[in-house]
């Protein structure tokens, strides 16, 4: 399971809003300095995002939570959006060019048919599996107590 740290910003019913920050593991990467990730990591890290999760935990508003989602089923949510509509894309110019030689405005017509045809089908598909793919509340992170002087 891939597990995210965040906090709490609201609860509404059994569902709660969590808030994470985008951390890089750059900065402790012995190559980052050869690493191409490195400026591909830098654009996103830090940034803070949202995820609505069950509220297993009965947390509450400013309590610090792990998120976590199955390893397969953000890989199997990748390709559903990513792969399908470029491989109908691909698909569609591929017949069109088959039945229609040499007409290179059907084959973009056709391209962004599959394109779109492939979003659509992406959407129906993972609203059907949504549940599979909703991240899950692991656990409460105890709250650090104030040092004193």
């Amino acid at each position: 399971m891939i597990h995210e740290t965040g906090t709490v910003i609201s609860v509404n019913g059994n569902e709660a809003w969590v808030q994470t920050i985008r951390e890089s593991a750059c900065r402790s990467c012995k190559a980052r300095h050869g690493c191409g990730q490195k400026a591909l990591a830098g654009l996103t890290s830090g940034q803070s995002r949202q995820i609505r999760v069950v509220n297993s935990l009965n947390a509450r508003p400013g309590e610090q939570v792990t998120v976590a989602i199955e390893e397969s089923a953000l890989l199997r949510a990748s390709l559903l959006v990513y792969a399908l509509p470029l491989l109908l894309m691909v698909t569609a110019t591929t017949l069109a060019g088959a039945l229609m030689p040499g007409r290179d405005g059907m084959a973009i017509v056709s391209a962004l048919a599959g394109l779109g045809a492939g979003l659509w089908l992406a959407g129906r598909l993972s609203r059907r599996d949504a549940g599979r793919w909703q991240p899950v509340m692991g656990r409460l992170i105890p709250m650090q107590a104030e040092l004193s002087d």
